[in-house]
């Protein structure tokens, strides 16, 4: 009988320890131009973009390169922000709005060629995202998110249920499909970004915590547990600004969603659940994700919730894998009596008006930070990278701003 691997993520787990690439710890004092702090996505994006521009770089993290939140994620190169395009005009404006969804498209977009053009061997498959509903009072929010996407000119197709059942075996009410979106194994990813940034000269460490840093006229002292690197500048890319930068904290909610990833499923099942070639997400508030694995493996996300203490981790993370199963049947009954083969937990950190906070901040000079990515934190990811970049380079783009804290008024 299949045994769920619970606190396992299936990325991790798929790739054998003895091929999983390791890294120094980082000892002794040093010198560089850019220190970043966070071996995730978004630190190991970062890192590639600055040395491709032969910037000396260090890269510090904490654990295992890639392994916590990235390897935790669904997968997802997602062009929308986590947050409707209807809610980013309500509080910024129209053209604020069109300009943030533009940036981000094109923010995945490029990844999507990045991954292709360096070889990265991660899985990458273009697909649909559809984001549909299955309640009849969330139709009229759903066709009117699809109006103001049109009118600003931006890809949408609206499907009516008889269509969100062709292309899903859903059966729904009406659904928002945008084109050309992608999955990847985002571990993998990871691995492949910071192996071509070491290549371009960066030094990458492992199980490398840092434990303050100190600023001053000419740039950033920052305190590793062996060593002290001096830096004219520091990228924080850690998603939630940690014990480092709590008085941050108040501008970001810390979340955690749910995984579960089915065992292969059989070519009898696969043939009841219609075609594969998009990422679904509900309106169910929290949303649910599905998207498949190349080996035939349904990955679904949701059951959100507040950040859980430790101690209670576990016993949780037990009921919101039952829960996800159950909710998974639902959609598609021919899942019923199905376990998970791996369930695990995924961080989640938004900020409080739902966009990342990208660029610097007036309390911390010669700092750069890259926060608060939501759920599609791979794209986000790697448009920190750009931003930051420019930021560094000094030759802002017009719309950067939109990222920055500024819009909360710099505080």
């Amino acid at each position: 009988m299949l045994q769920t691997r619970y606190g396992t993520s299936y990325w991790v787990a798929r790739l054998p320890a003895k091929r999983r690439p390791t890294y120094p710890r980082q000892r002794g004092d040093a010198q560089t131009e850019v220190a970043i702090i966070g071996g995730g996505f978004a630190g190991c994006a970062c890192a590639y973009a600055l040395a491709v521009h032969d910037v000396r770089v260090v890269l510090l993290e904490a654990g295992a390169l890639g392994q916590a939140a990235t390897a935790e994620s669904p997968g997802m190169l997602l062009q929308d922000p986590d947050i409707d395009y209807q809610v980013i005009e309500a509080h910024h404006g129209r053209r604020a709005a069109h300009r943030i969804y533009q940036v981000t498209r094109r923010g995945m977009l490029d990844l999507a060629k990045t991954i292709r053009r360096l070889k990265i061997r991660c899985d990458l498959d273009t697909q649909n995202s559809i984001c549909f509903t299955t309640s009849s009072d969330e139709v009229r929010r759903l066709r009117h998110e699809y109006a103001l996407r049109r009118a600003a000119g931006l890809e949408a197709s609206w499907l009516t249920a008889q269509r969100l059942r062709r292309e899903t075996a859903l059966t729904g009410e009406a659904g928002l499909l945008t084109k050309d979106s992608a999955h990847v194994d985002p571990y993998r990813a990871c691995l492949g970004l910071a192996a071509a940034a070491q290549k371009r000269g960066a030094l990458v460490y492992e199980r490398s915590p840092v434990m303050r840093t100190r600023f001053d006229a000419k740039g950033v002292e920052v305190k590793t547990l062996r060593g002290t690197i001096r830096a004219t500048r520091v990228v924080v890319a850690t998603g939630d600004p940690s014990s480092l930068f709590r008085p941050l904290i108040r501008h970001f909610r810390l979340t955690e969603t749910y995984v579960v990833a089915t065992p292969s499923l059989p070519a009898p099942v696969r043939a009841e659940l219609g075609g594969r070639a998009a990422i679904l997400q509900d309106t169910a508030a929290p949303s649910h994700w599905l998207r498949w694995t190349r080996d035939d493996r349904i990955l679904f996300a949701g059951a959100d919730q507040l950040k859980t203490a430790l101690r209670s981790r576990e016993r949780i993370l037990v009921q919101r894998a039952g829960q996800l199963m159950y909710e998974l049947s639902r959609f598609y009954p021919v899942i019923s009596g199905i376990r998970p083969e791996f369930a695990w937990r995924c961080p989640i950190v938004r900020t409080v008006d739902g966009l990342p906070f990208i660029g610097p901040h007036r309390n911390y000079p010669h700092h750069l930070f890259a926060l608060g990515y939501g759920m599609s934190g791979l794209t986000m990811g790697f448009l920190a990278s750009r931003l930051l970049l420019r930021h560094y380079l000094d030759r802002p783009a017009k719309g950067d701003e939109l990222f920055g804290f500024m819009r909360f008024g710099g505080r």
